[in-house]
Formats: C-alpha cells, sequence, structure tokens
C-alpha cells in the first residue's frame, strides 16, 4: 500500500481534485483517538463499544458524501446491493481498498460478513497485554452499521478476530440484520 491515503472529502465527479492524507498521519490520529477512548472506560468492551459508536458517526456521514459523489448512482434497496456498496465504494473511499470478501451467514438467514484480511485500522495500533483481545476494527464494524442504519437497513454489527492461513489479524464483520429488513426484502421477490 502506497504511505499515503485518500480522504473521501473531494471528487473529480464534482470537478474538483481528490485529496490524500498521509497515512503516518491518519495512524498517528486514530491513536489518539483510542488512547483518548482508553482513559475514559474501564473495559475492553467499553473501548470497542465507544470506537464502534465514532465509527458509526463516521458511516452515516461517509454514506451522505457518498451518495452526494455518486449522484447518478440509484438508492440501492436489496441486502446483496447495499453491501456490495459497503465492501467496495465505502471500504475504498475510507481504508483506500475494498474489503476482501463479503459472505453470506451459514446459520441464520439474517446474517452476513465482511471480511478485511489485514485492517487499517489494526496496522498501527499494539496492544498492551491488559487489553489482550481489542480489536480495533470495532471502529470499522461502526462504520459499517452507521452506513446501513442510515440507508434504512437496521442491524446489529461486530468485528471478530478470525485468523487464518498468516492472517493473524484477519477481522470477520458480523453483520446480523432485523426482521423488518429481511420481511421488506422477501415483500419486494
Amino acid at each position: 500500500m502506497s504511505r499515503r491515503m485518500r480522504v473521501p472529502g473531494t471528487s473529480e465527479k464534482r470537478g474538483t481534485k481528490r485529496t490524500e492524507v498521509s497515512l503516518s498521519a491518519f495512524a498517528f490520529l486514530f491513536s489518539e483517538l483510542v488512547q483518548y477512548s482508553q482513559q475514559r472506560v474501564s473495559n475492553v468492551e467499553e473501548l470497542e463499544g465507544r470506537l464502534k459508536q465514532m465509527g458509526q458517526e463516521v458511516g452515516e456521514r461517509a454514506l451522505e458524501m457518498l451518495a452526494w459523489r455518486e449522484k447518478g448512482t440509484r438508492k440501492e434497496t436489496q441486502i446483496v446491493g447495499t453491501l456490495s456498496f459497503v465492501h467496495t465504494v465505502v471500504w475504498k473511499a475510507l481504508f483506500g481498498r475494498a474489503a476482501d470478501a463479503l459472505e453470506k451467514g451459514t446459520q441464520a438467514d439474517n446474517e452476513y460478513m465482511i471480511v478485511d484480511r489485514e485492517p487499517l485500522i489494526n496496522r498501527f495500533i499494539s496492544v498492551p497485554k491488559d487489553l489482550g483481545h481489542l480489536n480495533c476494527a470495532a471502529f470499522n464494524a461502526g462504520v459499517v452499521r452507521g452506513v446501513l442504519v442510515a440507508a434504512g437497513f437496521p442491524c446489529q454489527v461486530s468485528a471478530h478476530f478470525v485468523p487464518q492461513d498468516g492472517y493473524k489479524q484477519r477481522t470477520v464483520i458480523l453483520i446480523r440484520f432485523d426482521e423488518s429488513v429481511l420481511l421488506r426484502e422477501e415483500m419486494k421477490l
């Protein structure tokens, strides 16, 4: 990956030049965000909850910005189409590349997963031993939830480490849609 990443604030489609931010500046700011949050919580679950909450706010705004930027794009009303938008367009705008996979859950009809083998969020965070199972990709889970809820797909989202084939930071974002979303989807068919 390059040493610079895109900032999703501008677009060539709207007649302005894309802006990039230094990867080290991003890493520093996110590290400070984690440290700030860590000082205000008492355990790992609360810290991940705060990161998820902050990510949700980013996700809501990212959807607004990307919808404005991609003005010719119609609003997606299907689960898979919306998840595909998140997995590619949103991920690329915020993290510089698309997520590695989008999968349907096998245990329930309302479960989907976005897989990121090496989350940018976790790359620059060294987790102390007392916070052993902290997954800062809870921020990413918040982004996903923010986008989906703002797009009219209420759901619960969580981030989980699922190491595989040399990717010890591999993270699965698990999405569980509310029953109302599944009912709406069935009515459209």
